[in-house]
């Protein structure tokens, strides 16, 4: 048998696995927590950071790491790092940029849980987040910035609101306050937007929605563009100055474009403790091979119930980025022109409670606490997803009372628009 090294290269960007000798090309399932040396000399060097593998699996493992090839190569970053959730890949993202005392803005329509991490936990730690409107002028954004201000954060294509993020004045604005632009780009995915390209420096997804694809598997990914210079107005000590942990290493010296990667695995995996399984990695890893595809169902079918409801006369108002006429239809067209995911929203005439009438009758679509499923799923974010915010927070960040998250599977179009059909004239 031939003998087997899972290593990573200098910048800790994972290689993955390769088949040698007829073996599978698929990447097994290691399902170990740790790993065999037969030298001590080589453990040593793996904790010192002078050498780069696999010794726990909390810190890394192969088929995480053939996970995070793929997400990196997919977002055309340096190198990624796998999480146990999205929220852990959120979470994480701002703790190794921020400590006590520091500042981020926020754009205030983002998904419900993210809001509360930023506006509730975040602030108990001392770290203090401005929430904006993304559609102000630049001007009026960077109001929001202090001295103290790190970071700015934004989605790509926002949940549950279909907002689209304009990414030249995000980036601009990010450039100007001298802080890293962070996109989450779970709705829109790699296979319909791209942030890296667009301006933003570090990207952030829950695989757990369109990357997995099939409601199987938890899991977060936060991949490093390279692109940012962590020295820019001496912010960012963690990452430039000596780490005590590490006996004086510095990030950036030592590992160059991908500093905020290893950062965020050698201390942020190594502390917090939020990695990903390796049978999530393994499912996770299938349901890319089938992403782009997906994506292009998911936005064909959304524009087509978009369009159904729009002319139904039970729903008042529909929310949809591909729908002419819809307020993010241009910055749809610009930043994604291929397809605009599968979510949309609308309102139900008869208000809050028309709604739950609708929940009840349908039948081909679920009621999920989900999106991106290859099935049809409905919700009510206003009391499930952003049930936290108070009511003025709710209608602060757009989630109305009568508001229906539809999140657009597969299935054929002629039983989606009957089910739909059928539900809205119960209700």
């Amino acid at each position: 048998m031939n003998e087997k090294k899972y290593r990573l290269d200098t910048q800790c960007i994972h290689s993955g696995y390769t088949a040698e000798n007829g073996e599978p090309q698929v990447m097994p399932i290691v399902q170990s927590t740790t790993f065999r040396y037969n030298e001590p000399e080589d453990v040593a060097a793996l904790f010192n950071l002078e050498s780069a593998g696999y010794f726990y699996s909390r810190l890394g493992n192969p088929t995480v790491g053939s996970l995070e090839a793929k997400m990196a190569a997919l977002e055309g970053g340096v190198a990624a790092v796998a999480t146990s959730s999205g929220m852990s890949a959120s979470l994480m993202t701002m703790v190794n940029l921020c400590v006590a005392g520091d500042h981020f803005i926020s754009s205030k329509t983002i998904y419900g849980g993210t809001y509360n991490l930023f506006a509730v936990t975040l602030k108990k730690m001392g770290i203090e987040c401005t929430f904006v409107n993304q559609d102000d002028p630049a001007e009026i954004i960077l109001q929001a910035a202090r001295p103290n201000t790190k970071a700015i954060f934004a989605e790509s294509l926002g949940n549950p609101n279909l907002t689209v993020l304009d990414f030249d004045k995000f980036a601009a604005i990010a450039k100007k306050i001298g802080v890293p632009l962070i996109v989450d780009n779970t709705l829109a995915t790699p296979a319909l937007c791209r942030p890296l390209e667009l301006g933003a420096d570090i990207v952030i997804h829950s695989t757990s929605k369109y990357a997995d694809g099939h409601a199987t598997s938890l899991g977060g990914m936060v991949v490093d563009g390279g692109s940012f210079d962590w020295e820019t107005g001496g912010k960012f000590p963690g990452l430039t100055e000596p780490e005590p942990s590490y006996h004086g290493l510095q990030y950036n010296k030592t590992f160059g474009a991908a500093a905020f990667a290893v950062k965020l695995r050698t201390q942020g995996l190594r502390d917090l403790g939020c990695a990903m399984a390796p049978f999530n990695a393994f499912l996770t890893l299938q349901g890319l091979q089938t992403l782009s595809l997906r994506m292009e169902r998911h936005s064909k079918n959304a524009l087509a119930l978009a369009e159904f409801l729009q002319n139904h006369p039970k729903v008042d108002w529909v929310v949809y980025p591909g729908l002419k006429g819809d307020e993010y239809y241009d910055l749809a067209q610009k930043y994604l022109p291929n397809g605009q995911s599968g979510v949309l929203s609308f309102g139900i005439k008869g208000g809050a409670q028309a709604g739950e009438n609708f929940l009840r009758s349908i039948e081909l679509i679920s009621l999920v606490v989900h999106v991106g499923d290859i099935r049809t799923c409905a919700l009510h974010p206003a009391s499930s997803t952003h049930r936290q915010l108070s009511a003025e927070e709710q209608m602060a960040a757009n989630i109305r009372p009568e508001a229906i998250r539809l999140s657009t599977g597969l299935e054929d179009i002629r039983d989606l628009i009957e089910d739909l059909d059928a539900a809205l004239n119960k209700a």
